[in-house]
């Protein structure tokens, strides 16, 4: 008996990946559990395991291809697929509970208990308002699949009120098409090469929020010579304990203190909802430069870790977004973004909001100049200073400059007066 093995949801989101590696060939004997694939999604590479037991009969994919969930991968024959594969994931009854009280579903005549589909799965059901029992399945053993879930949506009668001025009214905009290119080869050599997946993810995100926000920018420096000194005194032991004391770490924590006081920038606004919708949780995503592209993992719970925590968190993320570790769950939930060019020497720079949250937070290199201070006796006089620069991107539908101001001063008070982190831990 021959079965098919289909590319798996792998997450919230996730729609498509980049084969990395293929662990088997025809042929060879496999285990359940066995790693037989490795596929880069936008989120995260993952080591996919053999639901089967038996042997590979037929691999339809390599390193490079791009396939979507529900895409055959590979069959296999006197394939005995587990039980854990087939059966409906612990959450299945609760969440197919909450469907039902959650969301207006097209109602099916037929149940005969839950239906065999992941959580993220699920919650795209709800979100669209479809009854699994209604989907048709493709996934093995009867599994429904988040494209199940797509294909069934599209094919419904398309609502009343889905018209163009609906759309206009909810503030999205329409899809980009992008001009044929000439063909560069007709003036000298070119090189191709394909956007891989974490590229290809953060083009569609840039382009996303960039489209749906209006950005507003404001500068500012913050004299961070004091700050410096503490975190010279410290990284050495920090280090040694596992951790990296960083700008960005105080600048996190700086952060969170901001985001108490000014709510509406730990928020997100829905528009079609018509409401703001506040996080009463911290999560800041930290931009790291990996070889893989940008990769944004998230420091939990800010608000409640002291700075010695966050380093430790902060080195581990680093460290496994730049080894293409990062599980799923480290690049989710974020509230709020911190991305430092310092580290490369970047200086003023506006980042892009990281849709749908509503503020960014670019930090550029820390840089010695002349700053005139007052001395106690009240005159002026001309110092050597470490001014880092800041720039503050935010969603002007939830927030004024006035507001933005506010918010990044105190920031920079915060970043100017280490003793402030005391009173924050």
């Amino acid at each position: 008996m021959s079965r098919a093995f289909k590319l798996p949801d792998l997450g919230e989101g996730v729609h498509e990946g980049e084969v990395l590696a293929v662990h088997v060939s025809v042929g060879q004997a496999v285990k359940e559990g066995d790693i037989i694939l490795e596929v880069e999604t936008d989120k995260a590479a993952v080591e996919i395991p053999s639901p089967f037991t038996g042997t590979v009969a037929e691999v339809r994919v390599k390193p490079g291809d791009t396939v979507k969930v529900g895409d055959v991968m590979m069959t296999f024959s006197n394939g005995e697929e587990s039980e854990a594969a087939s059966a409906p994931a612990p959450e299945a009854a609760i969440e197919s509970a909450e469907m039902a009280e959650a969301a207006p579903v097209t109602q099916s005549a037929e149940r005969k208990g839950p239906v065999p589909a992941s959580p993220a799965t699920r919650r795209l059901a709800r979100e669209l308002g479809v009854d699994l029992y209604a989907v048709h399945p493709t996934g093995p053993q009867g599994l429904v699949t988040a494209e199940d879930v797509r294909r069934h949506a599209e094919s419904r009668p398309a609502s009343p009120a889905a018209t163009p001025e609906t759309v206009a009214s909810t503030d999205m905009a329409p899809p980009l098409v992008s001009p044929d290119l000439p063909d560069f080869s007709q003036w000298g050599p070119v090189a191709i090469e394909p956007r891989r997946s974490v590229r290809k993810a953060t083009a569609r995100q840039m382009a996303l929020a960039w489209s749906q926000i209006p950005h507003v920018s404001n500068q500012g420096e913050a004299d961070v010579t004091a700050l410096e000194a503490l975190r010279q005194r410290h990284a050495a032991q920090v280090k040694k304990d596992g951790g990296r004391l960083t700008l960005t770490v105080f600048a996190a924590k700086a952060a969170v203190a901001a985001l108490k006081r000014f709510p509406r920038f730990n928020a997100s606004l829905d528009m079609a909802g018509e409401q703001i919708i506040y996080k009463q949780y911290y999560h800041v995503g930290v931009a790291v430069d990996s070889p893989r592209g940008l990769i944004v993992p998230v420091l939990k719970d800010v608000n409640r870790k002291s700075i010695r925590e966050l380093s430790l968190d902060f080195a581990g993320l680093v460290d496994r977004a730049r080894e293409g570790q990062t599980p799923l769950e480290e690049l989710q939930g974020a509230t709020f973004t911190i991305t430092n060019a310092g580290a490369v020497g970047g200086g003023h720079f506006a980042p892009i909001i990281n849709y749908p949250q509503v503020a960014i937070l670019g930090l550029g290199r820390a840089r010695l100049k002349p700053v005139v201070r007052t001395t106690p006796g009240g005159a002026p006089q001309i110092t050597p200073r470490l001014m880092m620069p800041l720039v503050l991107s935010f969603d002007h539908r939830i927030a004024d400059g006035a507001d933005a101001i506010r918010f990044m001063q105190t920031i920079i008070a915060m970043l100017e007066d280490p003793e402030q982190f005391l009173l924050e831990i």
